[in-house]
């Protein structure tokens, strides 16, 4: 089977953003776009025939940390991995873990050889290191997976996040070599996505993007910029790496983020985004609208009988109305979190494809100017 291609169908005149397809041997994904987070196998609330048939999504993610933990290596490959063990036959992505490992985990210690951590669900002792997480990506069969790195916290000091990337940059090198010396075990082609790190330091980002870019992966990503820095300082370093990375392979950013993020980062050359947030602020009752954003729960909405949001395609939007959605959540109803998932998902969906025929149609930059101060409106 044949390695992830790119091929950019379109840049905006006016900005970075730009329009691509990424072919793997589970699908195409057009891009931009934005990857549902299922990180135990599962997007939360949401089944895989809503993924498909009313969200539309193109690919999801799953966790390297979290899969291992439960079920485990064993009953995936039992499985035939993750395509398999839940159903969904387009591309998924996972995560290394490395970002769960720094902050869930407890009693962590790094070393040059991995990380030794402690289970969060039953306190036991497991060591990763770039071969192992690489030999658990090879169980779990993702289409993309990513480097095993260290993510360090905003803020941090120069030293240790200098060390921190060079660390990251050699455990780099070693599961390039493990994937070198692994075979593809169910037939299709996995790509390795490095990651860059460098924390808020200008001379650690373009060092790590240089690094990175020199890789030639078949596609990249950008890490640590989703860990609470300021959002100037995030699209400022998403921009510096974005310069240096290759324009022919995706840009990734990682952890990103709100809708104005999202259309932002995309401004800037960023081609793949996930977050958690529309479906965990989706299940604490905040909805993403194309008219602006919802608490549910106010009771403004209790007799407000209009559908969620009629302008987008998805079922879910525009046939529950808000009055009977805010009824489910203050009767504590769990098919209250199923709806304000869906619809969440289905707008974020909706939002980068939009998006993407903007560049196309070579308007994206006045379209998104025009389009975030409606979007960022407290209804």
């Amino acid at each position: 089977m044949a390695a992830l291609s790119f091929e950019l169908a379109g840049v905006d005149s006016n900005s970075k953003a730009r329009a691509g397809v990424i072919t793997t041997d589970h699908g195409v994904i057009q891009t931009p776009i934005f990857m549902p987070v299922g990180t135990v196998g599962s997007v939360k609330a949401v089944t895989q025939q809503q993924l498909y048939s009313e969200i539309n999504a193109q690919i999801i993610l799953g966790n390297t940390y979290h899969l291992y933990l439960r079920p485990g290596v064993d009953v995936l490959e039992a499985a035939g991995g993750l395509h398999h063990f839940n159903g969904w036959h387009r591309p998924i992505l996972t995560d290394s873990g490395g970002y769960q490992v720094f902050s869930l985990a407890e009693n962590r210690k790094i070393t040059e050889q991995g990380v030794l951590f402690q289970s969060h669900i039953d306190g036991s002792r497991h060591l990763f290191t770039p071969e192992s997480v690489m030999d658990i990506q090879r169980s779990i069969g993702a289409d993309i997976i990513m480097a095993f790195d260290e993510c360090p916290p905003y803020p941090s000091e120069y030293t240790y996040a200098r060390k921190s990337m060079e660390l990251t940059h050699r455990w780099l090198d070693r599961c390039f070599a493990r994937l070198a010396e692994t075979p593809d075990k169910y037939g299709y082609t996995q790509n390795l996505f490095p990651i860059i790190q460098g924390s808020t330091f200008p001379d650690l980002r373009r060092a790590s993007s240089e690094y990175i870019a020199s890789c030639n992966a078949t596609g990249n990503a950008i890490g640590g910029l989703s860990v609470g820095e300021p959002e100037e300082m995030m699209y400022e370093y998403t921009a510096l790496c974005c310069d240096i990375l290759p324009a022919d392979k995706p840009r990734y950013l990682m952890g990103v983020g709100t809708p104005w993020n999202i259309l932002e980062g995309i401004s800037l050359g960023v081609d793949m985004f996930d977050c958690v947030m529309p479906t965990r602020n989706g299940r604490n009752g905040m909805l993403f609208t194309t008219q602006g954003v919802v608490n549910i729960r106010n009771k403004k909405w209790a007799t407000d009988f209009s559908v969620i949001d009629p302008s987008l395609d998805c079922e879910t939007s525009r046939y529950y109305t808000k009055a009977y959605l805010r009824h489910l959540f203050v009767a504590n109803e769990i098919l209250a979190l199923q709806i304000a998932s869906i619809h969440n998902l289905a707008f974020y969906l909706w939002l980068v494809k939009e998006a993407r025929l903007r560049i196309l149609a070579g308007d994206f930059d006045s379209w998104k100017k025009n389009i975030i101060p409606v979007l960022k409106q407290r209804l």
